[in-house]
């Protein structure tokens, strides 16, 4: 038995005539926000047996790591040696081609993971003969990713639904978005990754135990009038083995131009609508049996908490 699909039809809040507003511009958001509470878990970042390294440079990196969280006030600690009730932070690193793949995993006290993230690739030459300035700068690019990674961990912890607390926030990994004109692609998968991490995922940009993907695509074309131009934004949600679950569709027309520049608050409201939705298509994927050979139909999905839904047609 196939998945059936769900295509939800979203409308999207544009604003009219005028300069957009942009009230959210330079402020540093609910995640942000929510990390000068401090957490009630602390971290210890293990010098890394398999990245590549020395004794000594595993040490380094694990400091430099340690400290990066703590200046996003996480508590966290260097050490080979973690306390039982303390969460861990493992460092890999592999070689792809002339550079150097770091790669990050968030362990909770009894060994399991619960998010992954990567950072940016690094010459070999420099992997090679590590400096604290390389240490910093591996630990800057991804320590944002990590805290933003426990913070939603965190949230789906403290979550009253007692399914969510026994398997675990599930975890998707998001790829981002393309096709938007403007800063339309940074914009809409910055606040993307936050609703969703208020909706109880935790959003990693790696492959590794993420049991679902997303991906954003936006198309625009002429509209009804020369003075019109549709926006359409699909957010197409897929399993790990590449089944398509469904897809957030959010259709609506603005004034030629209008998003060249900044999306602001369009951006914001898009994905403040489309979470739910993206929810919504995850928990009926959860809720389905997983395909057999028996034939049979396969129940339609129901959106309850969503706007107004279209069943798409099956493949």
């Amino acid at each position: 038995m196939r998945f059936c699909k769900l295509l939800l039809l979203l409308p999207l809040l544009l604003a009219g005539c005028g300069d957009l507003p942009q009230p959210y511009r330079g402020r540093p958001g609910a995640q942000a926000q929510r990390l000068a509470v401090p957490l009630a878990i602390r971290l210890a970042v293990l010098p890394p047996s398999e990245a590549l390294m020395t004794d000594e440079a595993a040490k380094g990196l694990a400091e430099a790591m340690a400290t990066a969280l703590q200046a996003e006030d996480v508590p966290a600690i260097a050490t080979p040696t973690p306390l039982p009730l303390d969460w861990r932070v493992e460092i890999a690193a592999e070689r792809q081609g002339q550079s150097v793949q770091p790669r990050f995993r968030l362990l909770n006290a009894d060994g399991e993971v619960q998010a992954a993230t990567q950072g940016n690739p690094v010459p070999i030459i420099r992997w090679a003969e590590p400096t604290p300035e390389l240490f910093t700068e591996v630990a800057s690019q991804a320590v944002p990713n990590l805290s933003r990674l426990l913070l939603q961990v965190e949230a789906a912890r403290k979550s009253t639904d007692p399914q969510s607390l026994a398997a675990g926030p599930p975890r998707i990994r998001f790829t981002g978005v393309k096709g938007a004109t403007g800063d339309g692609n940074t914009a809409l998968a910055t606040r993307m990754r936050e609703f969703l991490g208020n909706e109880g995922f935790v959003v990693q940009d790696a492959a590794d135990g993420a049991s679902y993907a997303l991906e954003g695509d936006v198309v625009l074309a002429p509209g009804g009038t020369p003075r019109q131009q549709r926006v359409e934004i699909q957010w197409i949600v897929s399993r790990r083995d590449g089944e398509e679950l469904g897809r957030v569709v959010q259709i609506n027309e603005v004034p030629t131009g209008r998003l060249r520049g900044l999306w602001g608050d369009i951006a914001y409201a898009a994905a403040e609508q489309a979470a739910p939705g993206v929810r919504t298509v995850v928990a009926n994927a959860m809720s389905t049996p997983p395909p057999t050979a028996s034939p049979g139909p396969a129940a339609t999905p129901v959106a309850e908490e969503a706007p107004p839904l279209m069943p798409a047609a099956r493949r």
